[in-house]
C-alpha cells in the first residue's frame, strides 16, 4: 500500500495510484471554513469542549485541520503556506475570538480589529488599529471582504511601481520559515507536500486591493483594475514585467532553500471565469497573462520537479489549452457547474494533460443545500469519471464554507470511503 506522499506523487504523474488521493486544507483554496472544521471534528472525533479551531487564513478564516482530523479523514496532503498571512502578520502567538455563529477559534496575536456601525468586525493591515481597516467581516458574516482604500488617481503620476510595492526579494527569515516547514513534513510525515508561493499571481482579484499593507499605492480598486486591464493596459503589463523579474529570483531562492521536499507549488490564483464563461477574451489571456506565466513556470521546471498548481474559478474551458502551454501541471478548483465545464467533457478532452484538483463535489448547491444522498451521489460520479487513470486530487469545488450542513460533509467524506 502507497503512502500519502507516493500516492500524490502518482497521481500528479498521470498515473493510477492504490486508492483516491485527497486534500483538504493545504492550501487557500483547498480549505474549509472554521465553523465546518468545528462541527465537522465533532461529528467525527467527539466532542471535546476545549477545542477551539486554529484560524490558519484569517481573510477567508479557514480553519485548520489537525492531525488527528486528517488522519480520521484520510486525507494525503500538508500545507506550506508563507510567513505572513493575508493582513500582513504572522499567524503566531494565539489568542481566543468567538465567530458570529458561536464558533470558538484561535486567531493570531495581530489580529486585532473592532467593529464597525453595523457591528462588523473590522480587521487593520499588520493589526495597527491606528490606520484605516483593510477588511470588514459582515455581522453574522463568516469571513472578510476587502474594503475600497482607492484614493483619486492621478494619470501623470501613475506609476507601475506603485503596485509593486508588495513584491520583493524573500528575506533570510522568509526562506528559514519555508525551509523549516518543508523539512519538518518530509521528515517527519509521509504527507505529500503543497507550498504556495508568493508574489508569482499576475493580477490576482484578492490581491489587487493589498489588505496587508498600511498606505497602498497605485490602482488597488477591484472595479477600477479590471478595467485598467484594457484601459491601462501598458501600465499593467509594465507591472507584471517587474513583478515577474522578482518573482524569478525568488524561485531561484526557493528552489535552492526548499529543493524537492515539496511536490505540488501553488504559483497563480487568477481568476479568469465566470459562471457563464470566461471574463477575459482568450486574446487578452494570451497578450497579458500568459507570457509571464510561462516564464515562471518555466524557471520552475527548469529548477525542480515541483508540480505547478493554477486556481482559476469559472468557465475556463477556451483557455485551458492555452493553461497547459503556460506550463501549468494543474488546475483547480475545476468548477463542474460553470459553462463548458462538464466533468466528462474534461476528462475526456484534458485528462492526459493536466491533473484535476477539485471538481469533487459543487460549493455552490449541492453540498450546501441538497440532501446527504444527492451530495453522496454526486461525489460518486465525479470519483467515477475524474479518477480514470490518475491524475485527480479530491476536494470540492474551492473551500468548504462555514454553514455546510454537517450530515453533508459526512455524506461526502462517506462517499469518497466508499468509491475512492
Amino acid at each position: 500500500m502507497m503512502n500519502s506522499r507516493e500516492r500524490l506523487i502518482e497521481t500528479i504523474h498521470h498515473r493510477q495510484p492504490d486508492r483516491l488521493c485527497v486534500d483538504f486544507g493545504a492550501g487557500g483554496q483547498t480549505g474549509m471554513g472554521a465553523g465546518a472544521v468545528y462541527r465537522l471534528r465533532k461529528a467525527v472525533l467527539g466532542e471535546d469542549p476545549e477545542f477551539r479551531v486554529k484560524i490558519i487564513e484569517p481573510f477567508q478564516m479557514l480553519g485548520e485541520i489537525d492531525e488527528p482530523l486528517r488522519q480520521a479523514l484520510d486525507l494525503d496532503v500538508v500545507g506550506v503556506n508563507p510567513r505572513t498571512n493575508m493582513f500582513g502578520f504572522a499567524d503566531t502567538g494565539w489568542k481566543p475570538f468567538e465567530m458570529f455563529d458561536g464558533t470558538p477559534v484561535w486567531v493570531p496575536e495581530n489580529f486585532n480589529y473592532t467593529y464597525d456601525k453595523n457591528g462588523g468586525v473590522l480587521m487593520y493591515p499588520e493589526g495597527d488599529v491606528n490606520v484605516a481597516p483593510s477588511a470588514v467581516m459582515p455581522e453574522g458574516g463568516y469571513f472578510f471582504d476587502a474594503l475600497n482604500r482607492q484614493g483619486a488617481i492621478d494619470e501623470s503620476r501613475l506609476d507601475p511601481a506603485d503596485n509593486c510595492q508588495e513584491f520583493g526579494i524573500l528575506s533570510d527569515e522568509d526562506l528559514q520559515h519555508f525551509k523549516a516547514l518543508a523539512l519538518d513534513y518530509h521528515t517527519n510525515s509521509d504527507y505529500g507536500v503543497y507550498m504556495t508561493l508568493p508574489g508569482a499571481a499576475f493580477g490576482d482579484i484578492a490581491l489587487v486591493p493589498a489588505t496587508w499593507a498600511k498606505s497602498p499605492k497605485g490602482i488597488r480598486d477591484v472595479a477600477e483594475w479590471y478595467m485598467s486591464t484594457s484601459s491601462r493596459r501598458d501600465y499593467v503589463y509594465e507591472v507584471f514585467d517587474r513583478q515577474c523579474e522578482i518573482a524569478l529570483k525568488n524561485i531561484e531562492l526557493l528552489a535552492e532553500t526548499v529543493g524537492e521536499r515539496v511536490q505540488v507549488v501553488f504559483v497563480s490564483g487568477t481568476d479568469f471565469g465566470c459562471q457563464t464563461g470566461l471574463m477575459v477574451s482568450p486574446n487578452s489571456y494570451r497578450d497579458l497573462y500568459k507570457p509571464f506565466q510561462k516564464k515562471v513556470n518555466d524557471k520552475i521546471h527548469e529548477l525542480t520537479d515541483w508540480k505547478i498548481f493554477i486556481h482559476s474559478c469559472g468557465g475556463v474551458y477556451d483557455i485551458i489549452p492555452d493553461i497547459i502551454e503556460a506550463g501549468f501541471d494543474i488546475l483547480n478548483p475545476v468548477q463542474c457547474s460553470a459553462e463548458g465545464m462538464g466533468a466528462e467533457r474534461l476528462k475526456r478532452e484534458f485528462g492526459d494533460d493536466i491533473v484535476f484538483w477539485g471538481g469533487g463535489v459543487d460549493t455552490q448547491k449541492t453540498l450546501p443545500f441538497g440532501t446527504p444522498e444527492e451530495v453522496y451521489k454526486e461525489v460518486c460520479g465525479r470519483i467515477e469519471v475524474f479518477a480514470r487513470g490518475g491524475g485527480f486530487v479530491f476536494n470540492s469545488i474551492h473551500n468548504v464554507q462555514s454553514d455546510v450542513p454537517v450530515e453533508n460533509m459526512l455524506a461526502m467524506f462517506n462517499a469518497i470511503k466508499d468509491c475512492r
